[in-house]
């Protein structure tokens, strides 16, 4: 039962009823008020009526009161307050309906169907395949990975994709590098490329050539070789980029390549529609695309002097492929050096004739690890980047997702390798963890005592301040999840879970589970069976483990 939803029902009925406003001309909004005493849900809607309908808030508010048709056994009080607020207050019957709708729906509970099972595509991570992930990119897969299962949980059908940047540039020069490498093994001297990829993970691919082909690259020509190294490592980097995402438990429904695109020429048939439509013309021997039409700060360039098409065109490719696919919105997850791109990227799906809405873009900003109280500074394997193999190895797959997804994503993240791996309440996923570790022991304490969870249990002995607390945080895990998901800001399901613990660890400590009187035993087993539920949910969006003891 969704109290929310409720009262919000119940108030647009009242605003039909008295005249003041039909459904369509305003949003009903319920929050809950700073202050506790103030009660549990209040809406503002008098005030928002008082200048349209030129009436006294306060009078209008005790119109709508009037009209209100509440079921006493679940609102306990509606009162006005202030300039106009109405305020509500549930009753305990209400609280002991939410305990009992958990323990109905279970592994359902907090999921909705809004999203009207409408596709939506959610690309991340999309690292270059020509070194290994960094921790940037594990903090870009939890946030991606969590957001997708938030968009499952609301209702929609989403798919997650990573785009392979097989062509081009990069590739060529990874084919360089391996080459170079692969030859120095051999005692051959091979110039190294000038932006050639260093790091041991290069010499650790060619000595894997090496071990699994032998020197059947030695007599090649210097192009073919590195051609044929490029093809080999690449695919040799993304294996090792799937191996790490599957144990991070990541799994990507597509892996896109970008080089499909330019062998069907995708990218000439969006040059070709681009320039029908108007928006592309000559300059300096280069094509230009005119997004300053489109409210980028100037235009951009499309085709080189030199003919070759940009890495922008073949973009702009991509996103018309994805909506060719049939998805109604588009999420990309980007760095923030990729910030300016975003207006570019809009303007050309705009004159492409897409919805300005469907296509949105998350900021993942930088993460400095810190160890000993400084920033750790560089990878043995990798340079100067930090491998995302590395970091798991070190805090597990547990802490590195909910340490990256406990933060907003456009904030950038401090990850403290002392506290993750901590074992104490200090860290917060152990804090949690240890809430859903210790409900299973009370049920398991419970049961070696004879007492076994009863879904039908009576739940009236239900009344205490700490239970009704507890109670009144598991009842916002449908819209904490609604929230997130529609504001993109996976950061609330961490906060909902450190919540909801703390205030479990106060229940446990307050109210003692098993006594001797079987109602109160009963009721109290549901509550903290209801609990263990919710706590398990929250962790599965997160991709969290939830032991059963620790």
């Amino acid at each position: 039962m969704n109290g929310e939803d409720y009262l919000r029902t119940q108030l647009i009925a009242a605003l039909k009823k008295t005249g003041f406003a039909q459904p369509e001309e305003i949003f009903v909004n319920l929050e809950r008020p700073k202050i506790a005493g103030h009660g549990d849900l209040a809406t503002n809607i008098a005030m928002l009526l008082a200048p349209k309908i030129k009436r006294n808030p306060r009078e209008i508010a005790a119109e709508l009161l009037a009209a209100l048709q509440l079921d006493r056994t679940l609102i306990a009080s509606a009162e006005i307050a202030g300039a106009g607020f109405i305020n509500f207050r549930f009753a305990n019957q209400y609280y002991h309906a939410v305990v009992k709708d958990i323990l109905k729906q279970k592994a359902a509970y907090g999921r909705s169907t809004w999203g009207d099972n409408q596709r939506v595509q959610i690309e991340f991570i999309s690292a270059n395949p020509t070194g290994p992930l960094n921790i940037v990119s594990a903090r870009a897969a939890a946030v991606g990975d969590v957001l997708a299962n938030l968009f499952n949980a609301v209702g929609y059908a989403v798919e997650r994709e990573y785009y392979v940047n097989d062509a081009g540039r990069q590739v060529r020069l990874l084919g360089q590098s391996v080459s170079s490498r692969y030859m120095e093994l051999l005692g051959k001297e091979e110039p190294f490329p000038e932006d050639g990829y260093h790091g041991d993970y290069i010499r650790e691919v060619a000595r894997e050539i090496l071990r699994q082909h032998g020197e059947v690259f030695v007599e090649k020509s210097p192009g073919q070789r590195q051609l044929e190294l490029s093809e080999i490592a690449l695919e040799s980097l993304l294996s090792t980029h799937k191996s790490v995402l599957k144990q991070y438990r990541l799994q990507f429904d597509n892996w896109f390549r970008e080089r499909t695109l330019r062998e069907s020429n995708a990218h000439l048939d969006i040059l070709a529609t681009l320039t029908e439509k108007g928006f592309v013309y000559d300059l300096e021997n280069a094509k230009w695309f005119k997004s300053t039409q489109f409210g980028d700060e100037k235009d951009r360039v499309l085709v080189t002097s030199e003919g070759e098409p940009t890495y922008f065109l073949v973009d702009i490719a991509y996103h018309a492929d994805k909506f060719e696919r049939d998805f109604v919105q588009l999420y990309d997850l980007w760095g923030p050096d990729h910030h300016g791109y975003i207006p570019r990227m809009k303007a050309a799906l705009l004159a492409l004739g897409y919805p300005a809405k469907s296509f949105e873009v998350n900021i993942i900003q930088q993460v400095n690890l810190i160890e000993d109280g400084a920033v750790v500074k560089m990878s043995k394997r990798a340079g100067k980047i930090i491998l995302m193999q590395e970091l798991l190895d070190e805090v597990g797959v547990d802490v590195a997702r909910f340490f990256f997804t406990a933060r907003r994503s456009q904030s950038p993240l401090d990850f403290d390798m002392d506290l993750a791996k901590n074992t104490s309440d200090e860290n917060p996923v152990y804090y949690v963890q240890y809430a859903h570790a210790r409900i299973c022991n009370v049920i398991g304490h419970a049961a070696a005592q004879g007492v076994q969870f009863d879904p039908e249990a009576d739940l009236d002995a239900l009344a205490q301040e700490q239970e009704i607390t507890l109670i009144k945080k598991l009842a916002e895990f449908p819209q904490t999840i609604s929230k997130a998901a529609k504001l993109l800001e996976q950061h609330r399901i961490p906060t909902y879970l450190q919540d909801l613990a703390g205030l479990f660890h106060r229940f446990y400590h307050h109210c003692r589970v098993v006594t001797d009187d079987k109602q109160l035993t009963l009721a109290r087993l549901s509550l903290v069976k209801a609990t263990q539920i919710v706590v398990a949910n929250a962790l599965a969006l997160l991709g969290v483990s939830a032991p059963e003891q620790m």
